[in-house]
């Protein structure tokens, strides 16, 4: 692994000022590298941060890659991550045309890392130099206390996917905002459930308190709240009751095991936080890189094709470029290629924007030939689609713009899977063009981990008992008992999980008979001395 040579960084240098002149906003310094398919198979475990702790499932991913890589040799083009500067990675292979390519592409990562709100809590974070200082603790730990430190490790990786993600995110937000706990409490409970006002005097409220922020800064605030008490003079009562009363939201699990359990707040063990802290710290970093995936790459994806087309480089290598770019931004027919379908939406979104689609007037057009033929040439879609990069998550992308016109348009469509008796093999058709319907089909294929709440007033006798939120998705039953067995180690006492377990009837043979409903049950999984156990609950 080594920095790019001069030449190469010069023409990099050049693609910054075109992604600036477009539009793009990102941080100048930058850390360039061109590296081999075997820097890459080692760096791919560890998330692409080369500092990043040791831990022996690493060396088992990184043996996994290799026999892959021996059976079916294939060249990665780039990665780059969310670091200050940040850095990318370059196939020694590549040639200069296609690192142009490359580059434009790697730089619309970046301008989408350090400007879409989700990624608000990695903007003023070193993560390789918190990595290096993490990782010399642990090593230092290893030395220290041997093979537990990588029991600590695998018990909290087993759990890390339920850090406080978004609570995390809410304090970074809520400190912009400037606004006092008692202004947030008059907007979300005492107008709301305690006077019950109507929408107009809700959005009326808004704006007066809009206006004394405009007209008087930071003193906004207290004049507002003045005149709340003109109108309403038992708010502060109210407020001081509601006060007393609040229970804040219990933390994740990893932090509460960090902050309150027995076992890890002995002087012996006391050390082992550090290790958890660490693990958490790393999965909240990573947590908006695997929510906002398709919005991720259909942004840069538009942009090195954007840019590079309009790069006097591009000549001489259409015919390579189109094959490339080709390769990388195919919709299949069926599955999910996330570089094609967030490209495809963001210039989607540009179209309509332009043409003033997201409009009053449009949403009111029932006819198909109208909506396609209405155009009121607004401009705006280039603003548009940057203030869509700023707001959205998977999730909410999806949610907002995947509607039929979006299916009609790419032709896209629900793929089923059926066996053909006659010939004895599997056959896809088309389930279904519906809008409604592939939204379902991507929200399945989005990240979205279970919800674990703590019950206090159920962990009794130094039980930690767990209630698991259910959403229509069960708990994956093969995990459970080795997960259970860490948050047991880690407690240092038995532990008790509530969920819903599905059963599915048997099913005949019968092609028409439908799809058999299933029956959820709730019950309860105990660990105690390292054996599970389960009861159903009435």
């Amino acid at each position: 692994m080594q920095l790019i040579d001069q030449k190469t960084k010069k023409i990099m240098e050049g693609c910054k000022e075109r992604a600036l002149a477009a539009g793009l906003r990102f941080e100048d310094e930058t850390l360039e590298y061109v590296v081999s398919n075997r820097d890459m198979i080692e760096l791919m475990p560890k998330n692409m941060i080369p500092t990043l702790y040791d831990y022996w499932v690493h060396d088992v991913e990184v043996l996994r890659e290799k026999g892959k890589y021996e059976l079916y040799p294939s060249n990665p083009y780039e990665t780059v991550i969310n670091t200050r500067p940040a850095i990318s990675f370059y196939n020694d292979n590549n040639p200069d045309w296609l690192n142009v390519m490359i580059f434009y592409h790697v730089i619309g990562h970046i301008d989408f890392f350090q400007n879409n709100l989700f990624f608000r809590h990695t903007w003023e974070y070193d993560l390789t130099g918190q990595a290096l200082a993490d990782k010399r603790l642990i090593a230092r730990l290893r030395s220290e206390h041997g093979r537990w430190v990588d029991y600590l490790i695998e018990f909290a990786r087993g759990i890390d996917n339920l850090v406080g993600y978004h609570a995390e995110l809410a304090r970074f937000n809520r400190t912009e905002t400037g606004c006092s706990s008692r202004v947030d409490y008059y907007f979300d409970y005492f107008l709301q459930t305690i006077k019950q006002v109507n929408t107009s005097e809700y959005v009326k409220q808004i704006e007066l308190f809009n206006d004394y922020a405009r007209e008087h800064g930071k003193l906004g605030e207290t004049a507002f709240l003045g005149d709340v008490l003109k109108k309403y003079p038992e708010f502060d009562a109210a407020f001081e009751k509601y006060r007393d009363n609040y229970k804040p939201e219990s933390p994740d699990l990893l932090q509460f095991l960090i902050d309150h359990s027995p076992f890890l707040k002995r002087d012996e063990n006391t050390w082992m936080k550090s290790v958890l802290q660490i693990v958490r710290t790393t999965s909240i970093y990573f947590q908006p890189q695997i929510r906002t995936k398709i919005m991720n790459e259909g942004w840069a994806s538009y942009w090195h094709e954007t840019l590079f087309l309009q790069d006097d480089r591009i000549k001489g290598h259409e015919v390579e470029f189109s094959r490339v770019n080709a390769m990388v931004t195919a919709m299949p027919r069926v599955g999910l290629n996330p570089y094609a379908l967030g490209m495809r939406l963001f210039h989607r979104l540009e179209e309509m924007a332009d043409r003033g689609c997201y409009s009053y007037d449009f949403n009111r057009l029932q006819d198909a030939e109208q909506r396609k033929q209405y155009n009121r040439k607004t401009g705006q879609g280039r603003e548009f689609i940057f203030r869509a990069r700023e707001n959205f998550c998977d999730f909410t992308f999806i949610n907002s713009f995947v509607d039929q016109d979006f299916i009609a348009a790419n032709k896209l469509f629900v793929a089923g899977q059926r066996l053909n008796k006659e010939r004895m093999v599997w056959e896809y058709y088309v389930r279904s063009r519906k809008a409604e319907d592939y939204r379902q089909m991507l929200f399945a294929s989005l990240y979205h981990p279970p919800v674990i709440e703590i019950i206090p007033e159920k962990s009794i006798d130094g039980e930690l008992y767990l209630n698991h939120r259910f959403e229509g998705k069960p708990l994956v039953n093969e995990y459970l008992a080795n997960t259970m067995l860490g948050i047991e180690y880690l407690w240092g006492g038995p532990v008790r999980l509530e969920t819903s377990d599905g059963e599915v009837p048997a099913r005949g043979e019968a092609e028409e008979e439908p799809a058999p409903q299933v029956t959820w049950t709730r019950v309860r999984y105990t660990m105690q001395d390292r054996q599970l156990s389960r009861e159903v609950l009435t």
